[in-house]
């Protein structure tokens, strides 16, 4: 099997049909990724796919200097912050991702734990953009702070930074909206 970097050469060289490949490896890390996000369904699926659309159009300017994902997940920062600047009015549509999903329990405890989820899911959405994306990518992405500060254009120390005032502010807004 190709690695990621070795596709993307044969893509920006003209074998078109391996971005194929890509898709189907990264079509769920991204679907996650936008679905934490903007918490709904059919948005994340075109936003998958205008990443895809993009990484063809801008396929001369892979140069694989680092990670395949790391240059797809800078691509799909921008989709993202191009998606927020459209939509100004940011809501949550009321789904929930696989978080919810809970195990055989009380009902009880089923019950505070869908409480407790939906407080996070909108103290995640009262989050500034950048907030929200750093926290996507290092705590549910699980990407590495360098591959972080590649995506945002900063140093990793920055991201560790931004990481810690991001919980921070989701911390106080998480406890604002479970006093409320």
């Amino acid at each position: 099997m190709s690695n990621d970097n070795e596709l993307m050469f044969k893509v920006k060289s003209g074998e078109i049909d391996k971005l194929g490949l890509l898709y189907e490896r990264y079509k769920k890390m991204l679907f996650a990724y936008f679905f934490r996000s903007t918490n709904d369904r059919y948005t994340s699926e075109d936003l998958v796919q205008i990443v895809f659309t993009k990484i063809l159009t801008y396929r001369h300017n892979f140069s694989g200097t680092g990670k395949f994902t790391t240059w797809m997940y800078r691509i799909a920062y921008n989709v993202s912050i191009d998606h927020f600047r459209k939509n100004q009015r940011y809501q949550m549509h009321g789904e929930l991702n696989e978080m919810s999903a809970v195990d055989e329990q009380t009902p009880e405890i089923a019950t505070l734990q869908n409480e407790q989820i939906q407080l996070l899911h909108k103290a995640l959405a009262a989050l500034s953009h950048e907030n929200r994306t750093v926290l996507l990518l290092s705590k549910f992405q699980k990407l590495k702070y360098k591959e972080i500060g590649h995506i945002l254009d900063c140093s990793e120390n920055t991201v560790k930074v931004k990481v810690f005032r991001a919980l921070s502010d989701l911390k106080k807004n998480y406890n604002l909206l479970e006093k409320s």
